[in-house]
């Protein structure tokens, strides 16, 4: 499918479109065999790519069959990325003991708890903003301090440890996969042990304090400082790439924009909408098979990796279904944005209250809002990287 040093067709965008060529391939072979798939950083390896929905649904959600693990000859991954507490790197039955004490976080209870706290952070950043421009970046001035602060609120770190954290994510961010990038996440994981350490003598009210008071004697402090680190990460990035590359969608939609001031209840259908239309995350942490296993008429064969394309999956879907237009009203709203299976995103339903309070709220600001360059101006990251989204979104009012 791609000749060695191209680009593997299911990383392509034209913006945030799919290209001809992976729109193709979805039609004819959802899942294709013997696929140069990437992962990014980590290189190159050689399986299975899945671009269609039923396809990525199946293989996510078979957790029995596949597992995230790379296999035990592989050298494809990078040590670091099988720290304690990263979720995406346990099978069951470590996966559910760790997941189990995650998930009463993030009930939809739990979270509105969090709510008064999103709302006066994505108040004083929006202060920010204005003071900043016009014009201004909306990624540097809004869209990555929101979840940043929201995110080390959730977790319960002091407010003197919050600049130096930023820092340093934003070194790992910028050097990923380099030596550099290695250095900087060494010393966010032991920022991270010193916090649990602190949180086990003293736990607080907030996540890391309540998996202490609540788990204390089945979880260490190198589980407590990977769970914390990756939802640092992950969740920041996450969120940040929905937010700035959400508004330019809405901004270059002016029908779907106006449509959602003058509805705003329409603000939930228009989140989900933007999460399928734009999937910041491209594809799946690979899955390999555990034993040979017939998937779309094909068989995996034990050992075998299986890239899925969340982006794939998400626009180019049944051919005869719905238009793949952008589209808020659009029920339901089918994606698998946060991924499926065991391995959906335990965090996304901060997420969603992030995105339901912190476009409206923008919005509401400043009703002018439009960008500032053209959008064919706009700097896109590479479309083969782990989080798709914009480099800077400069926006005037």
């Amino acid at each position: 499918m791609t000749q060695q040093g191209e680009i593997p067709v299911h990383t392509r965008r034209d913006r945030y479109d799919p290209v001809p060529e992976l729109a193709r391939l979805r039609a004819e072979r959802p899942l294709a065999e013997r696929a140069n798939v990437s992962r990014g950083t980590a290189g190159r390896l050689e399986g299975w790519l899945a671009t269609g929905f039923d396809e990525v649904r199946e293989v996510l959600g078979g957790s029995e069959r596949f597992s995230t693990l790379p296999p035990a000859d592989s050298k494809a991954e990078s040590l670091e990325l099988v720290q304690a507490g990263n979720l995406l790197r346990y099978d069951p039955p470590e996966h559910t003991r760790l997941r189990s004490m995650l998930t009463p976080e993030f009930t939809v209870r739990r979270m509105r708890r969090m709510a008064p706290h999103i709302e006066a952070i994505t108040d004083d950043c929006l202060d920010t903003l204005e003071e900043a421009g016009p014009p201004a970046d909306l990624m540097r001035h809004f869209a990555w301090s929101v979840p940043a602060m929201v995110t080390c609120e959730l977790l319960g770190i002091p407010r003197d440890d919050r600049a130096e954290l930023a820092r340093r994510l934003d070194e790992l961010n910028r050097h990923t996969g380099t030596h550099h990038g290695h250095s900087a996440s060494n010393v966010l994981f032991r920022h991270m042990i010193h916090f649990a350490a602190l949180q086990r003598k003293n736990p607080g009210e907030e996540l890391i304090g309540m998996l202490v008071r609540e788990h204390g004697d089945d979880i260490g402090n190198q589980e407590l400082a990977g769970i914390s680190l990756s939802l640092m990460a992950a969740g920041i990035e996450n969120i940040a790439c929905m937010l700035g590359p959400g508004i330019q969608v809405l901004l270059e939609h002016p029908d779907q924009l106006a449509l959602l001031r003058e509805r705003p209840e329409l603000i939930d259908q228009a989140v989900e909408e933007l999460l399928r239309y734009v999937s910041v995350i491209p594809t799946a942490s690979p899955r390999t098979a555990l034993e040979d296993i017939e998937v779309a008429g094909h068989v995996v064969k034990a050992g075998e990796r299986v890239v899925c394309s969340l982006f794939a999956a998400n626009r180019l879907q049944d051919p005869d279904g719905p238009r793949d237009d952008f589209d808020i009203t659009r029920t339901p709203v089918s994606h698998v944005a946060f991924g499926h299976g065991i391995h959906h995103c335990v965090g996304a339903p901060l997420a969603r209250m992030v995105l339901r309070t912190a476009y409206p709220a923008l919005l509401r600001r400043f009703p002018g809002l439009r960008l500032a360059i053209p959008a064919q101006e706009i700097s896109f990251r590479p479309a083969q990287s782990l989080i798709y989204g914009v480099n800077d979104l400069p926006v005037t009012w």
